[in-house]
């Protein structure tokens, strides 16, 4: 028997011994809940307090667009009670693919249900983007695929639709501390309306202005307080010369002055690009943990321009 063959037998084995006992139970004896992103383990956490154990698959820094579970991770699906994706991350239809067909006892749900989608092109060098409401099915629109922008955690109005359906999930879960769950909502509510009042006072000077972005990160944001995003970027390749002198023209006719940078996923490019725009550059990481204190960068950045 070849390593590789040992190591999958051993790796199936641990699974399905992690499912013998009580599923519900993790190691520390709580129920265990398991997310896609770090933001969700924010709002989750801030929810459940100490009664339920939060895990989550992408760690920070990882990046989305090349995400596969590790057995870890599948082992940790095995013990969780329920899996609340984000609604349209890339990686997680193909994971609930294949927890239908090895958990079936696992619950499900989406974090993004009743948000306000808003649909633009695969292009990531496109800057326009429509609103309506939709499923994370594509439609085809002349020559570009149409489908639901899946960064609706990057919005404080959406953090409020994103807490109300993980309460729902928590209640069902552990219905004997329904009285702690809901406080802790509704105190995490208050925390989030108090941010959404302070971007709005900060940011209504500036509304109708542009900012710009390499990957299109920032889109429910800027609808929440009438900014447009401007996306200078493309996924996985470089802009050639006349691509980068087309985004260049665009920033300025635009008149953007700040521009968000990740650069855990970023190209190199961006730098080259921002020497010609002259915009302040600042570094953000919409998947950490951390989510008010980047969302009240983003907003001071644009404030103080």
């Amino acid at each position: 028997m070849n390593t590789k063959i040992l190591y999958i037998l051993v790796a199936v084995i641990a699974v399905v011994m992690s499912g013998c006992g009580d599923k519900s139970k993790s190691i520390v004896g709580k129920p265990t809940i398991t997310v896609s992103l770090e933001p969700q383990k924010y709002f989750l956490d801030k929810i459940v307090g100490d009664k339920i154990q939060v895990e989550c698959l992408l760690k920070n820094g990882a990046n989305p667009e090349n995400y596969e579970p590790a057995m870890s991770d599948l082992m940790t699906l095995q013990r969780s009670v329920a899996y609340l994706k984000m609604g349209n991350v890339g990686f997680e239809q193909v994971l609930v693919d294949k927890l239908a067909q090895n958990n079936e006892s696992l619950l499900v749900y989406d974090s993004s249900h009743g948000i306000d989608f808003i649909i633009g092109t695969h292009d990531c060098c496109e800057h326009q983007h429509h609103n309506h409401e939709h499923g994370d099915e594509c439609v085809e629109d002349h020559h570009h695929a149409l489908s639901a922008d899946p960064h609706t955690w990057t919005s404080v109005i959406n953090a409020k639709i994103i807490a109300r359906n993980m309460l729902d999930v928590v209640l069902d879960v552990d219905s004997a501390n329904t009285d702690y769950y809901n406080a802790n909502y509704n105190s995490l509510i208050a925390s989030l309306d108090s941010l959404d009042n302070y971007a709005s006072a900060k940011l209504a000077p500036h509304k109708g202005e542009a900012f710009l972005v390499w990957h299109p990160s920032l889109s429910y944001f800027a609808r929440d307080y009438g900014l447009e995003q401007i996306s200078v970027g493309q996924i996985g390749k470089e802009l050639s010369a006349q691509q980068l002198q087309t985004q260049i023209d665009n920033a300025r006719n635009h008149n953007a002055h700040v521009f968000f940078f990740q650069k855990e996923f970023d190209s190199q490019q961006a730098s080259v690009l921002n020497k010609q725009i002259g915009a302040k550059m600042i570094t953000i990481n919409p998947l950490s943990y951390e989510w008010e204190t980047e969302i009240r960068r983003i907003v001071d950045a644009i404030a103080s321009k």
